[in-house]
């Protein structure tokens, strides 16, 4: 049987999305490799150790287990990371000797330069997926270390394949880090269709217990890069006094509690204290409710590789309202199942959300599209899409030589 070594050091699928480091990487984690698994490939995800409570390892389901890795303080900080690399490096090389594996896919530059270490002395083709590049975000005014974006490079050099969630994604691995296209293989993420599809409005309204007027969706984390700002000060300008902003989510990252004390007192500036909802983070099956009983997902990122909230918002047949950014330019076709907008302007994202406020049926018809959009991405495609270029390196096994 394939035996793949999922390297995800920061992020854990057993960890709950929306607050802290968590948010749609571990969703994809978790989905990406359960699919992996019933498509025939056993996984290994290598988790750094983040709790003295864990378990060495943890059996998720036949063939797919987390393995934590003991690397530096369970409660050491994200931007500290880097520090424990070759720890964790070292660790899973000694692992790797008594449990090989056929392929090493990397989640995120960290877990990159893991891989981009181990690749060569254990003879292992890479697979690298970013999620987010530091150049990209550089672009949108979050400038990374630049010994993020050096490491980022010369992964991207190493991989043997690089896989970009979309169009937009293949073009900046190209432009931004030269990165050969004949390596790049764009697999887009899932929805799981069990979970995520259309049904009752008012079902959900009261399983949330919300019976205001219009209500407007975010889902994520509360930082300063996902735009939670301009969702308010959207809020102020829509034409409907009686709409609500609903923010699932919490404080992520060293700013993190500052970005949610600066929300709040726009809030209170804008008059808005009986309009603006705040939810705690929900467990991911329980999104679903929250998307069925908004009218309008709004998403007005800085950047997103792909955009997993809006995919799962359109997959329950709720418009989505989204910057045109990274793959929310693939996902969210403009005026068919929501609205791009193309600038930081919150009058705009206002304007967008008037329309579907406004206009029952024409919210009805971007719905509906957006259902149909989505059934187009199910996890077991991106499996089988994987398996194949897997199966393909560990036959090959020609490697890329970055020495």
């Amino acid at each position: 049987m394939l035996r793949a070594g999922v390297i995800s050091l920061h992020t854990s699928p057993l960890t709950q999305a929306g607050s802290g480091d968590s948010g749609g990487m571990n969703v994809y984690i978790r989905e990406v490799v359960s699919s992996l698994t019933q498509a025939g490939v056993a996984c290994d995800v290598f988790v750094r150790r983040w709790s003295d409570e864990l378990e060495p390892i943890v059996e998720v389901e036949p063939g797919f287990r987390v393995v934590h890795v003991p690397a530096g303080p369970v409660d050491l900080a994200k931007e500290d990371l880097p520090a424990i690399v070759d720890t964790f490096t070292a660790w899973m090389r000694s692992w790797l000797a008594e449990n090989p594996v056929d392929v090493l896919h990397a989640n995120y530059w960290l877990s990159g330069v893991v891989g981009h270490q181990l690749k060569h002395p254990l003879d292992l083709p890479l697979v690298t997926t970013f999620h987010t590049l530091a150049r990209v975000k550089a672009e949108m005014g979050d400038d990374e270390p630049a010994a993020r974006v050096d490491a980022e490079a010369r992964v991207v050099a190493c991989s043997d394949v690089l896989v970009a969630n979309a169009d937009e994604e293949r073009r900046q691995l190209i432009e931004l880090y030269g990165a050969d296209a004949d390596r790049i293989e764009i697999v887009a993420p899932g929805v799981d269709r069990a979970l995520f599809s259309p049904g009752s409005a008012v079902g959900a309204r009261t399983a949330i217990r919300y019976e205001g007027g219009p209500l407007v969706l975010f889902v994520g984390r509360i930082q300063p890069l996902k735009g939670v700002d301009i969702a308010v000060e959207a809020l102020a300008q829509l034409s409907d006094p009686t709409a609500t902003l609903m923010i699932v989510g919490g404080a992520s990252g060293a700013e993190g509690d500052i970005e949610v004390h600066r929300i709040r007192g726009l809030i209170t500036k804008h008059g808005l204290d009986d309009r603006v909802r705040f939810v705690e983070p929900q467990p991911h099956y329980a999104l679903s409710t929250y998307y069925r009983a908004a009218d309008v997902l709004v998403m007005p990122s800085n950047s997103e590789s792909f955009g997993l909230v809006a995919l799962e918002a359109a997959a329950c047949g709720v418009p989505v309202v989204a910057a045109a950014v990274g793959g929310l330019r693939t996902l969210v076709r403009d005026g068919v199942t929501g609205y791009l907008i193309d600038d930081r302007e919150p009058a705009h994202y206002a304007a967008a959300i008037d329309k579907i406020l406004g206009d029952p049926t024409h919210a009805a018809a971007l719905g509906a599209a957006a259902a149909i959009q989505a059934s187009r991405y199910p996890w077991s495609g991106l499996a089988a899409r994987l398996r194949r270029i897997y199966e393909e390196l560990a036959d090959a096994r020609v490697l890329v030589d970055c020495s």
